[in-house]
């Protein structure tokens, strides 16, 4: 009676294990379908994987293997099912390995080096001396540009057309400019990890400093200058309003520095 009873609760874990095996083949190829449709609707991999996110939530395939999906179905392939793949990862450097992490690099330039590696079945040393070496790229952080309106770059275009045409007549103009800006000055800043590096023998203790953060103490700096240096600065108090009387006061000032520190700009003033 007892192995009756073994025998029935092995074969119903056999068939929830094949139930359950079913069901996510279903949802994988129900998933590849929806893939196909979003890509001939010209979605973009990130695009038509964000909405599957937003479906199938925490069953959702991996990104590269939807982005590998989306890539089949944008050069026409129609079937919804997964190529066999062998289980050893490719290591060489062939035309056809460049042309797809190419491919894959080209559609989305955050992918990182595994991600890539486990789609293609490359090994990952093998994709970046490919990104590296024959796509001769690199990763670099975005850089913050500020957006401005058409309007306002054909203005900066003006006037930048107005300073080489004084230029022209005047080549001494940059010698009468004096510019300002401001800034933050903390009390103190911390070391970062490269400024504390030292050179250790394998013998000596390795070096040691105290956890610490930035300066909640601060103090705005408004600095003037030109092209021989430092005119005027002033650092204003804790709590000061900025606001026009208190530049007038710092404009008043540094009338007085130029007078005093650029006598032939004072002088030769028209």
């Amino acid at each position: 009676m007892d192995d009756c009873a073994h025998c029935v609760v092995f074969f119903l874990q056999v068939v929830l294990y094949m139930l359950s095996s079913l069901s996510r083949h279903a949802t994988s190829r129900e998933q590849s379908g929806n893939l196909k449709f979003l890509a001939k609707l010209g979605k973009t991999p990130s695009e038509s994987f964000a909405m599957l996110q937003q479906v199938y939530g925490e069953e959702t395939v991996s990104y590269t293997r939807a982005f590998e999906w989306h890539k089949r179905f944008k050069e026409g392939r129609e079937e919804v099912e997964d190529d066999p793949r062998s289980g050893r990862r490719s290591t060489n450097r062939t035309a056809d390995n460049i042309e797809r992490v190419k491919y894959m690099v080209r559609a989305d330039h955050r992918l990182m080096v595994r991600m890539i590696s486990e789609e293609l079945s490359i090994n990952k040393n093998t994709v970046w001396s490919i990104i590296t070496e024959n796509l001769e790229m690199h990763k670099v952080c975005a850089k913050m540009v500020p957006l401005l309106s058409v309007d306002q770059k054909q203005q900066r275009v003006t006037v930048y057309q107005d300073i080489l045409e004084c230029l022209e007549d005047n080549p001494d103009l940059l010698g009468r400019v004096i510019t300002g800006d401001e800034s933050w000055i903390f009390e103190y800043n911390p070391q970062t990890k490269q400024q504390s590096c030292q050179w250790k023998s394998p013998a000596s203790p390795r070096p040691k400093k105290a956890r610490m953060s930035k300066s909640k103490v601060n103090v705005m700096l408004i600095a003037f200058f030109d092209i021989k240096g430092i005119v005027h600065f002033e650092f204003l108090p804790q709590g000061q309003t900025v606001n026009q009387y208190m530049y007038k006061e710092i404009v008043q000032c540094l009338i007085r520095s130029v007078r005093d520190k650029r006598r032939d700009l004072w002088e030769n003033n028209p």
